[in-house]
């Protein structure tokens, strides 16, 4: 490493001590003949002092330094003279006596200052997201969205399941939402899908006998945006063999024990109360209640279960899937099936958090025979099945375990966590509401050669 010590990490016990520091000038104050500078870097920022008599030749390229320059210095630790401490600092206890300085990279000035109070607008701080992420604040969110990956990772590890990745480039398949589609130039007219999810693949999966698989899984839909909404998504994905609805609540409830406990000191009660779709409707009128005012709890779960199977579709005049046409009905409900759909119910179900989805899931149908007729119910006769889910059904002839598993949105979850309004606050490089990033100006115009390659007329409609 270029640095013999990071810019948080010097204590009273390192005085004395030769230091190479490296990191960005947060700060300069010129007092005089001193000039002290605050470097700054991932793990925290130290004050520097430039005294021209001791090192003339550090202290004149000192005079020349601005906000956000790149450096590189050579010093020795000393206290801070008496009553100038900062305790609010880790390293406010000493400073660094500037001996050598390079200047690796000089910087414009910023557009915003690099710090956590001044306002600034959203789109300001995704044009210039790289600035935007050396703020502390947004920066913490990315510590803490890996130590949640971290935790995960380790938990699943030793609960049996097996991490596996699913292909990005898929085929179209209804799940709610419009697809992304990506054209192939090798077959030219023909489409690829990115996926809103890895549905049908972690089905396939259980076929194989994988028996227990997670992915943390980039999901991809076509969708009008809000705050909790992004065009590309995270969640967590699990899916499990020869399990009922409690295995996966008890499952999901340990990790999130463990995450709480981890990362906010929280030990959470579990198991989570359970509300039934009808019951939170009749008493709440929403299928996302907040419980914390009448549970104080600062995070309230509950489990919301037993939705409907279906929904009409008022406008096409016929039936859809409240979730997905791979849920299961209750096995009380079969019978109702020929008779009365609107009082069928599934076997699915949602974890609510402080009124906020955070996860949903369902056991899932392992009969090929039931889901043809879950099929011709929503209007997806035997040949339109067969062409775009045909993969799935022969598999399940092969032998198709009972299985059933939960996706948590993961940007979601990590928004309540770190206690901020909108997921593009723990998202890296994330879109507008108008699914635009200011950062790369996408999506953005290609070269005719690139669409002729692709067999690919652009004609854009005028509004009126």
């Amino acid at each position: 490493m270029l640095y013999s010590h990071n810019c948080g990490q010097l204590r009273a016990e390192d005085i004395g001590k030769e230091v190479t520091l490296c990191g960005w000038v947060q700060a300069r104050r010129d007092h005089g003949k001193l000039i002290f500078i605050d470097i700054r870097d991932r793990y925290g920022l130290t004050q520097v002092v430039f005294i021209p008599k001791s090192a003339p030749e550090a202290h004149k390229i000192a005079q020349d330094l601005r906000s956000e320059f790149v450096i590189l210095l050579k010093g020795v630790v000393n206290p801070r003279p008496k009553n100038t401490e900062n305790p609010k600092l880790p390293t406010g206890q000493v400073e660094v006596e500037a001996k050598e300085l390079v200047i690796l990279n000089p910087a414009k000035n910023p557009p915003f200052e690099i710090d956590d109070t001044g306002e600034v607008s959203e789109e300001l701080r995704l044009k210039y997201r790289y600035l935007d992420l050396r703020r502390k604040k947004i920066f913490e969110n990315f510590v803490l969205r890996h130590r949640l990956y971290k935790i995960i990772r380790n938990f699943l590890d030793k609960e049996g399941f097996i991490e596996a990745e699913t292909p990005i480039l898929t085929k179209s398949t209804p799940e709610g939402a419009r697809d992304y589609l990506v054209p192939s130039r090798l077959n030219p007219g023909q489409f690829f899908a990115l996926p809103q999810s890895p549905q049908l693949f972690k089905q396939i999966l259980m076929v194989a006998g994988i028996e227990r698989y997670f992915q943390i899984a980039k999901c991809f839909r076509d969708e009008d945006l809000r705050a909790d909404r992004q065009p590309e998504f995270t969640q967590l994905d699990l899916e499990m063999s020869f399990v009922k609805e409690d295995d996966i609540f008890g499952l999901s409830e340990r990790l999130l024990k463990e995450i709480f406990r981890e990362i906010k000191g929280i030990d959470l009660k579990t198991p989570f109360p359970r509300m039934s779709y009808d019951e939170v409707m009749a008493k709440y009128n929403s299928d996302k209640p907040d419980l914390r005012e009448a549970l104080k709890q600062e995070y309230a779960f509950v489990w919301v279960v037993d939705f409907p199977l279906f929904k009409y579709n008022q406008e096409e005049k016929r039936w859809e899937s409240e979730h997905h046409p791979f849920t299961a009905p209750r096995a009380e409900d079969l019978g109702l099936l020929d008779s009365a759909l609107d009082k069928v119910k599934s076997r699915s179900y949602d974890l609510v958090l402080n009124g906020q989805e955070i996860c949903s899931g369902s056991i899932r149908i392992h009969n090929q025979e039931l889901q043809k007729k879950i099929f011709q119910i929503i209007g997806i006769n035997d040949e339109e099945a067969k062409k775009r889910f045909g993969f799935l059904l022969e598999a399940f002839e092969y032998g198709a375990p009972p299985h059933g598993g939960i996706a948590f949105g993961l940007d979601r979850f990590l928004a309540i966590m770190a206690g901020v309004e909108s997921i593009r606050e723990v998202i890296a490089f994330p879109k507008t509401q108008k699914a635009f990033c200011p950062l790369t100006s996408a999506p953005s115009d290609v070269e005719k050669k690139q669409l002729r390659e692709l067999n690919i007329t652009v004609t854009v409609k005028k509004e009126a």
